[in-house]
């Protein structure tokens, strides 16, 4: 699946290029919500601000409501940047979101089934690849295996 082109113009304006249409951030923001990869470039510079772009959804997110990041979390991020772990710590967080994701999605899937049949079964996956992605995580530290003692 290719990325949905977005380009951004100077005068701040964003179009969907699969569309034909300017849209907003909001617009955006519902884009990705729905399932969307995205792409944006700077219209005149063909540069890729698809980060610079996805980090002011999740200000603006961020500000409008009940965030996700607190005050401490994003100190802890913070102290990861320029460290000897920062690749590892990317890598981890964006495997626990993978991760996350693969399990609301077998949420759904599940709903349809006895309800507290569908949430052991999820559970006990959870668990099982809670530890998997633990073991690996560590190792890759070389750590060896984590030890429930531990």
């Amino acid at each position: 699946m290719s990325a949905h082109l977005i380009k951004k113009y100077p005068n701040r304006r964003l179009y969907d290029t699969e569309a034909s249409k300017y849209i907003t951030l909001s617009d955006l923001k519902d884009l990705i919500t729905a399932g969307a990869r995205v792409k944006v470039v700077d219209s005149t510079s063909n540069e890729d601000i698809t980060r610079s772009i996805l980090l002011q959804i999740i200000m603006e997110a961020e500000a409008a409501g009940e965030p996700i990041f607190n005050a401490a979390m994003l100190q802890q991020i913070i102290r990861f940047y320029g460290g000897s772990v920062q690749g590892v710590f990317a890598k981890y967080l964006e495997d626990s979101l993978q991760m996350f994701g693969e399990q609301q999605e077998r949420m759904r899937e599940a709903m349809g089934a006895d309800p507290v049949s569908a949430m052991t079964k999820v559970a006990e996956q959870n668990m099982k690849m809670w530890s998997e992605f633990q073991n690996s995580f560590f190792s890759g530290l070389g750590m060896g295996e984590k030890k429930k003692s531990d």
